[in-house]
């Protein structure tokens, strides 16, 4: 599995400060395990990348609860606040699918640079 980050995301990444993506819990993440290796690749040029273990897998009912879990620093980046991100959400997700599959905190370990 391979997830795509923007550079400023992708960064916050790679210097460990950002170690939780929360995403619809939906069939391909219901499939993710503690101990599996995600390739994580920087946009948009898509030229760097690195890999991350999972550390732990939290679901919650919706992006505001798992939200409600984390500092946003660990979520996102520590120059938005919780509404900004809760924002980003409805460009990705419909209601729908929050609704049917609720939500999941990938909280995970950068392990190596360059995959």
């Amino acid at each position: 599995m391979q997830i795509h980050l923007d550079s400023e995301i992708y960064e916050q990444v790679k210097n460990g400060t950002k170690n939780v993506e929360a995403r619809v819990n939906d069939e391909k993440r219901q499939q993710l395990k503690i101990g599996d290796i995600i390739g994580v690749v920087k946009r948009p040029d898509e030229n760097e990348s690195l890999r991350v273990r999972i550390t732990s897998l939290k679901r919650f009912s919706n992006f505001d609860e798992l939200a409600d879990n984390y500092p946003i620093e660990r979520l996102y980046s520590a120059s938005f606040t919780k509404e900004q991100y809760l924002a980003l959400f409805p460009k990705f997700y419909s209601d729908e699918e929050i609704n049917k599959y609720g939500t999941v905190a990938i909280e995970f370990e950068v392990i190596k640079e360059d995959c």
